[in-house]
């Protein structure tokens, strides 16, 4: 800025003394060349402003305070029920596909564990928030040991086991219960017949009077064949 101030101070100095020798000189021809000196002069003088000009806007543009962003908000919080587990010697991972969320800054994805719990928010992605609470583990985890990574559209969860290399059949304890109370129950010690005639009981029991007569009928043929060595498998 110093030497362009400096080179326009230099330039006037040059038209005054063409504009003086003008005024001084009487021949056409060093008139002419006077005059043609003083026009080139006014010229770069005047480029040299213009230039001044823009620095000074531009000076001014850089020196105007950033554009206030308002802050983003997030909708509303989907929770997040589809996943998939597995398991090593130490480590219990789940993996929750959330697609984008490597993009999202790291202070956006938040994992809190206890011994028998984690849960996971993944704020403003895509304007929305996703949150997965998994209450009840199996077994105790170590929190301390216990992390998060976020890999391309997947956030893994990694809970380390307690009680290293046993091994987990279910993630939840209420995922075990209900799994179990799903199996049928077998009693070796009693007859296998018994399980048989245990839900025709019940279907009895239940059923209207028409099928109350097909069991009744069922039955007694049954027997019948039973009793003449013809039993049926």
């Amino acid at each position: 800025m110093l030497k362009a101030v400096l080179g326009t101070q230099q330039l006037q100095k040059d038209l005054e003394e063409v504009k003086v020798l003008l005024e001084k000189a009487t021949r056409k021809r060093v008139r002419d060349a006077l005059t043609a000196e003083k026009s080139k002069i006014e010229t770069e003088i005047k480029n040299k402003m213009q230039q001044k000009s823009q620095k000074k806007a531009e000076l001014l543009d850089n020196e105007k305070p950033a554009a206030v962003v308002a802050p983003i908000t997030t909708g509303y919080t989907v929770k997040i029920s589809n996943y998939g587990w597995d398991q090593s010697d130490k480590f219990v991972k789940i993996y929750i596909t959330l697609p984008g969320v490597h993009q999202v800054p790291t202070e956006n994805v938040q994992v809190h564990f206890t011994e028998r719990s984690f849960d996971l928010l993944v704020k403003n992605l895509n304007g929305k928030s996703y949150s997965m609470i998994v209450n009840n583990l199996l077994k105790p985890i170590s929190v301390e040991g216990s992390s998060k990574k976020v890999k391309t559209d997947t956030v893994l969860i990694l809970c380390r086991k307690k009680a290293e290399n046993t091994r987990w059949d279910y993630l939840t304890q209420v995922e075990k219960e209900c799994k179990e109370k799903e199996k049928p129950s077998y009693d070796t010690e009693t007859d296998p017949s018994e399980g048989l005639m245990n839900v025709l009981k019940k279907i009895y029991e239940d059923g209207d009077d028409d099928m109350k007569r097909t069991i009744n009928k069922a039955w007694v043929e049954s027997r019948e064949k039973q009793a003449k060595g013809e039993t049926e498998f």
